[in-house]
């Protein structure tokens, strides 16, 4: 039985897939949704690190940061779901 012949549209989207594409993009867009969320001076200090579990992984430069980050973690997470879902789409 031939097999009938695949879109350029799945063959290009299987690839991306496999080579890991998305998630490069989907990496840019969340970088930049921290980077708006903690502002200039923390976005110099930390950078993003995995979603594991639903949890951001955030890297961060010193504990007083770290503290810090603490104390605004709320506005934070607000920031972050609206920006990212924002571009998301």
């Amino acid at each position: 039985m031939p097999k009938t012949p695949e879109t350029i549209g799945n063959i290009l989207s299987e690839l991306m897939a496999r080579r890991g594409f998305g998630r490069i993009q989907s990496s840019e867009v969340l970088e930049t949704a921290w980077r708006q969320a903690a502002g200039p001076l923390a976005a110099q200090y930390t950078r993003v690190g995995a979603i594991r579990r639903g949890v951001l992984e955030i890297i961060v430069a010193n504990s007083t940061l770290v503290q810090e980050l603490g104390y605004q973690k709320t506005r934070h997470t607000r920031c972050l779901a609206n920006n990212y879902c924002l571009k998301k789409k």
